[in-house]
């Protein structure tokens, strides 16, 4: 019968069946106090190869946290290095890779590898080519290294990851579940800056010797659990070149009106607007908020042999059959008024503008949607009613305006609690939002943080909706040209949700928080 550490329980039946079936110790390593010290007297090769965690020296043993332990070869490696017998006892993979990438940093390994190498061969290394990260990666290069920032980044689902020099240091960061997190790497790793930065301006086909201007890319990549698509973006700081690159999937897979979730009430009348045969469809909502995943389920929705869908994007984040897609390329002329202009010759039923920029495009569309035209796009506004008004600034007819556009649909990102370490929360009636009410069946919950969660609290992301249809007295608003106040309480006084409101439910169906919803809906 296998024994469980007194101080380490685990309710992970499967690891205390194999550690049983081993003849094993079973390890919950969440809240270890890993020996940093300990961990420094290994090889972090061997450690990150073989996926070993030295935790602890207790009673003339080291104690090893292991994931495979069929895996020998690397355990008697270990062990021919240290000091003390080894006492190997069976974690999950994702605590041990945790704990290593905290204590020696994101490619650790590679990193204390690349520091024993001579300038003139990290060089070397830098000019390597390839699109494929695999277990072929070369032992120890600079391309490893950043594959294996990559492959951390989207091992920890983010949807950016950001590398920022500084004057002695380099910083790097993911984005995950909307909120910036700083990652632990190696310090030696800022010696090896301009070479990442030249390996990924390779990947993204960009020019290596331009380090004036900012330069933009794109990367494919294939994964071990599928493809993925890599936006760059270079630019030119006071300290060197900083770089982000944003995480796309690369495919459709996810792609339909039931991956939105969108609320009941809104669904309804979102699909019949989205199969209108003409007028002006606009999402709205700051960058990342996922207009861009919403136009591409409604046009997954609607999409046949016998609708002619065509779309103009900058850039082009999901590649969707049947639907004819045009990359804006400013630098050639292609920009979104002129492929406007020409793509609305191709006879198409539906229409897709990637975003209203500027003056010229925002008539085109309007104009494209009074002749017979059903447009998508999107704006960058707060809300749904400043759509209205953001399209008279841009030189729009307010008369236009109002007999065009049919709904704007405003949303925003909240992350959703970790069901698996919530826990209900106290809520006092004079706490609840302005305008809003507390159900009696309701169950507020609060972020805790666990292993399921890496200790944030929040496991993924769900959007939040805005929609405001354009019944006649908004069109009433709109030709009188009247401020965005004064249609939003005309929305509201008709039965418009706001985002708050939005947020709101889900804070009392228990998926996400209070504290979430003050970050992220406008009062």
């Amino acid at each position: 019968m296998v024994s469980i550490n007194s101080r380490l329980e685990t309710e992970n039946q499967e690891l205390i069946r194999q550690a049983e079936f081993f003849g094993m110790q079973a390890w919950e390593l969440q809240d270890v106090v890993v020996d940093a010290e300990l961990v420094a007297t290994f090889p972090s090769q061997l450690l990150f190869r073989e996926n070993m965690l030295p935790i602890e020296v207790n009673g003339g043993k080291c104690f090893v946290a292991v994931s495979d332990p069929k895996r020998l070869e690397g355990i008697e490696q270990l062990a021919a290095q240290c000091r003390w017998p080894i006492v190997t006892v069976l974690s999950e993979p994702d605590p041990i890779r945790r704990h290593l990438h905290r204590l020696l940093g994101v490619g650790g390994s590679t990193v204390r590898d690349l520091v024993a190498r001579s300038n003139d061969e990290v060089d070397e290394l830098c000019e390597a080519a390839g699109d494929e990260i695999d277990d072929k990666s070369q032992a120890s290069s600079v391309v490893k290294l950043v594959n294996e920032l990559i492959v951390e980044a989207v091992s920890q689902r983010a949807s950016d990851v950001h590398i920022e020099p500084e004057k002695d240091e380099l910083i790097v960061r993911f984005r995950v579940d909307g909120v910036l997190q700083q990652q632990h790497v190696p310090v030696e790793i800022q010696r090896f800056r301009s070479a990442i930065v030249s390996r990924i301006k390779i990947m993204a086909k960009l020019n290596i010797a331009e380090r004036r201007l900012p330069q933009d890319g794109r990367i494919h990549l294939n994964l071990k659990d599928g493809e993925i698509d890599l936006r760059v973006s270079v630019i030119p700081t006071h300290h060197g070149e900083s770089i982000v690159l944003r995480l796309l999937s690369g495919g459709e897979s996810d792609l339909g009106i039931d991956q939105l979730r969108l609320p009941e009430d809104i669904r309804i009348v979102w699909e019949k607007l989205i199969r209108r045969s003409n007028g002006l469809l606009l999402v709205t909502g700051p960058t990342g908020s996922g207009k861009t995943t919403t136009l591409y389920s409604s046009l997954a929705a609607i999409r046949c042999v016998n609708t002619k869908i065509t779309t103009i994007e900058d850039p082009i984040e999901y590649k969707l059959r049947q639907v004819s897609q045009i990359q804006v390329e400013p630098e050639i002329g292609l920009t979104f008024a002129r492929g406007l202009r020409s793509l609305l010759r191709h006879d198409p039923d539906v229409v897709l503008v990637g975003e209203i920029r500027d003056t010229e495009t925002a008539k085109i569309s309007v104009q494209a949607s009074m002749t017979g035209h059903l447009v998508f796009s999107t704006l960058h506004t707060n809300d749904a009613a400043s759509a209205y008004t953001r399209l008279v600034d841009m030189g729009v007819e307010p008369y236009m305006v109002a007999s065009t556009v049919e709904a704007v649909l405003a949303q925003r990102l909240v992350r959703r609690l970790c069901v698996a370490c919530r826990k209900p929360e106290a809520l006092g009636r004079a706490e609840v939002p302005n305008g809003l009410y507390l159900r009696d069946d309701a169950t507020i919950y609060q972020a805790v943080g666990c292993r399921h969660c890496h200790g944030t609290g929040y496991s993924g992301r769900q959007a939040i909706f805005e929609l405001l249809q354009t019944d006649s007295n908004i069109r009433k608003l709109c030709q009188e040209n009247v401020s965005a106040d004064e249609i939003r309480q005309a929305a509201v006084a008709a039965g418009t949700q706001t985002l708050r409101a939005s947020a709101w439910e889900l804070v009392q169906q228990g998926q996400t928080t209070v504290a979430e919803m003050f970050r992220v809906s406008p009062a």
